[in-house]
């Protein structure tokens, strides 16, 4: 077996690895926002298969009446190299493949090469579903 020290982090194999094996799911499009990168945990989020996503648009996981701010959001993020969410998480509404509405957090970022280009965008991904209506619920029982 290979001592920690003696393996290169920077393996590509490793580091799909890493990528693969995540809790949370790790989407990254590029600037044109085609999903290039779909691990395992976003198989298992959105319900759409690695072969059914790499290569598609985001509006699969975006609910049609939210896609004009995505796109805008995005557009600006590309131009701008930043986020105006900066580092913290977003609840919002996703798509299922099953047609569930799901709550996700998100977290987002901007991707770039090393010359510093934006070569697109990546997010994570957690299911909120049962938080977000276990959260509706309590406020209004309170409001009862």
């Amino acid at each position: 077996m290979t001592p920690w020290s003696e393996t290169n982090l920077a393996d590509a194999a490793l580091l799909r690895a890493a990528l693969e094996g995540l809790p949370d799911a790790l989407v990254i499009a590029d600037t044109a926002g085609v999903i290039r990168v779909w691990n395992a945990a976003a198989e298992r989020l959105f319900g759409f298969t690695r072969e059914e996503s790499v290569g598609q648009g985001l509006d699969m996981m975006i609910p049609e009446r939210f896609r004009p701010a995505h796109d805008a959001g995005f557009a600006r993020a590309v131009e701008t190299g930043t986020l105006r969410s900066g580092t913290r998480v977003l609840r919002t509404r996703s798509n299922h493949k099953d047609g569930r509405r799901l709550y996700v957090d998100f977290t987002f970022a901007v991707l770039k090469a090393p010359d510093g280009r934006v070569v697109g965008m990546q997010a994570l991904a957690r299911d909120a579903t049962a938080a977000h209506l276990q959260q509706q619920a309590s406020t209004q029982g309170k409001q009862a």
